[in-house]
């Protein structure tokens, strides 16, 4: 089963997907996509996994996120704004290549027998980007989002910390 969660920064969409998660399973997953790019980022991540207690198992990956989700578990994926930005720095800001990319690891994890909650960031509803490669990136985010929501079981808006239910196959 999937969950989408989404919306723009600091909206609540980690807190929410960590409380689905342990409403679901009492020994869920985190699964973090960040690229560790120096040590100040690298504290910033281990002082999130300090965040989360001894219920929590934390995974790291950057791409390749099908091949460690463990059959049968809870998972957070946090998030696809990360995700696809290593897609996109390792193609050169090549937006098709990256989509196609991300589109085929993600289309793997729609086989998984697995909880799945994935989050990510409507980076469009900011500030139009004042660079080519921000605008790029904003369409290659669009993009993915649309393909995730559509093979969402339950698609969530954050807004000011509210979750609102954009959409929910029963």
């Amino acid at each position: 089963m999937l969950y989408y969660i989404t919306g723009g920064e600091r909206s609540g969409k980690s807190s929410y997907a960590q409380n689905l998660a342990l409403q679901l399973s009492d020994t869920p997953y985190y699964l973090a996509t960040s690229r560790i790019w120096d040590g100040d980022h690298r504290k910033r991540i281990d002082r999130h996994i300090a965040d989360r207690d001894e219920r929590w198992t934390s995974i790291e990956k950057e791409k390749e996120i099908s091949t460690v989700i463990p059959k049968g578990s809870t998972i957070v994926i946090d998030c696809v704004t990360l995700w696809l930005t290593n897609y996109f720095i390792d193609t050169k800001n090549d937006i098709e290549e990256s989509l196609r990319l991300a589109k085929e690891e993600f289309n793997k994890l729609l086989d998984i027998d697995a909880t799945i909650i994935i989050i990510s960031n409507e980076i469009g509803m900011g500030v139009h980007a004042t660079t080519e490669v921000g605008r790029k990136f904003t369409e290659l985010q669009g993009w993915m989002n649309q393909h995730i929501a559509k093979h969402a079981y339950k698609a969530t808006l954050m807004v000011s910390g509210i979750p609102v239910e954009i959409k929910s196959t029963n």
